[in-house]
């Protein structure tokens, strides 16, 4: 579990996220749904190894990323 919130995590901030993420609850239930999404992903590896080449960030997340459309959303607003 600490490993997905980390990587989550790493992947908010390597595409900047973040800085465009929803206010308010809708923040909070993008979160938990990203997270549960995260948690349950088989791409754990392949997300690090990509987080890893990536260490100066990208546009956005990649296409193994099931939150890929999510994050994207975010940035789109």
């Amino acid at each position: 579990m600490n490993e997905r919130a980390a990587l989550m995590g790493r992947m908010l901030e390597a595409i900047g996220a973040m800085d465009h993420a929803p206010d308010g609850q809708c923040l909070g239930h993008d979160l938990r749904q990203a997270a549960g999404t995260c948690m349950g992903c088989n791409q754990a590896e392949a997300c690090a190894h990509w987080l890893d080449a990536h260490p100066e960030g990208a546009g956005q997340a990649p296409e193994i990323c099931p939150n890929r459309r999510l994050f994207a959303s975010w940035k789109e607003n």
